[in-house]
């Protein structure tokens, strides 16, 4: 990629934590959201990396991220818990709910934290595989602003509610993790194209005229469509409820009406944990998950089970350094950031 900027992945989360903590973040939350926004770039997925760095700082100065949040703990009962986010900075509060689950999950064998009130949590990955390398399955869905179109609706009327689930492996570090959104292509993803000059594979959404295209730029002027037509979009009005409904607390409608960022204020999230030894020895889920991914890659040649590419990408850029595309290195020296 010409022009690409190539940043060691440890000097890449040092100079956002910097950064968030110059905009009043606390050091302990600055470098969790720092290290999630990083990630997601040294993982292959710039769309939900630190390009969003930019966002979140306007959103800070503005109010519409809580810079010195209070968390509260509104509801607890055996395995469940219900926290109160504070519209904090996404990532520290989606990391502090995915713990409180695995806590729970170690006392009871199952864990389920509820978080309301909540922003942007980046991406999902981040939570479902730091409970899968913890040894726990891990499993987190939220909604969001209106980006989706469903069928009879000509414009974006429910978020595209990603789902990640993350199953412990053989290697610690490299668990299984599945990370969707409900749409064909995520919003991000389809910006990443439009960076790039690409076209869609397909009509994966339609433009501000509720016409199909293929076009980046028109789609993010309109909507994306669900995956699997009815399917996705039934899994994002289930998801919908699962989080908004059971908090009490604001639908996709009434996340636009507080939000003009894309930063999702007042957003619902629900996070699982499930203690594999409430099930089996320890140690057997993951030789057992194993056979599964052997047989697997025998019989589908290639194969990468979910998640592997982002972990082979990891690998790689942990010695050759984060690629970060031009243009989003300029969106980072424009907040003062540089490498």
């Amino acid at each position: 990629m010409s022009d690409t900027t190539t940043v060691p992945y440890d000097l890449l989360v040092k100079k956002i934590a910097d950064r968030l903590i110059l905009a009043g973040i606390a050091p302990e939350q600055a470098q969790i959201e720092a290290e999630i926004m990083s990630e997601a770039d040294l993982l292959g997925v710039p769309s939900h990396g630190v390009r969003m760095l930019p966002p979140l700082l306007k959103a800070l100065s503005e109010g519409r991220v809580t810079i010195n949040p209070q968390f509260n703990y509104v509801r607890q009962f055996g395995a469940i818990a219900v926290l109160d986010c504070n519209n904090g900075p996404g990532r520290y509060a989606s990391a502090k709910a995915m713990q409180q689950a695995m806590d729970l999950a170690t006392e009871f064998g199952v864990g389920v934290c509820l978080a309301k009130n909540t922003t942007h949590w980046g991406r999902a990955h981040a939570y479902a595989s730091r409970a899968a390398q913890a040894g726990f399955i891990g499993m987190c869905t939220t909604n969001a602003i209106p980006t989706m179109a469903i069928g009879g609706a000509n414009k974006a009327v429910i978020g595209n509610n990603p789902l990640a689930i993350g199953i412990p492996g053989i290697n610690p570090q490299e668990p299984a993790v599945l990370d969707m959104a409900m749409s064909q292509a995520a919003v991000g993803k389809v910006g990443t194209w439009l960076r790039e000059g690409k076209s869609l594979p397909g009509n994966w959404g339609i433009d501000a005229q509720g016409n199909p295209t293929n076009d980046a730029k028109a789609i993010l002027g309109g909507a994306v469509l669900p995956m699997g037509e009815h399917k996705g979009a039934g899994l994002a009005v289930m998801f919908e409820l699962l989080t908004a409904a059971l908090a009490g607390a604001a639908f996709t409608q009434q996340i636009r009406s507080n939000d003009a960022s894309g930063l999702d204020p007042l957003a619902s999230k629900i996070f699982i944990a499930l203690n594999p030894e409430a099930f089996l020895e320890p140690g057997e889920l993951q030789q057992h998950a194993a056979s599964f991914i052997a047989y697997l890659k025998t019989d589908a040649t290639p194969f990468t089970y979910p998640g592997e590419r982002g972990w082979q990408t990891r690998d790689r850029q942990l010695i050759t350094g984060v690629e970060i595309h031009p243009e989003i290195a300029q969106q980072l020296n424009s907040v003062d950031v540089f490498f």
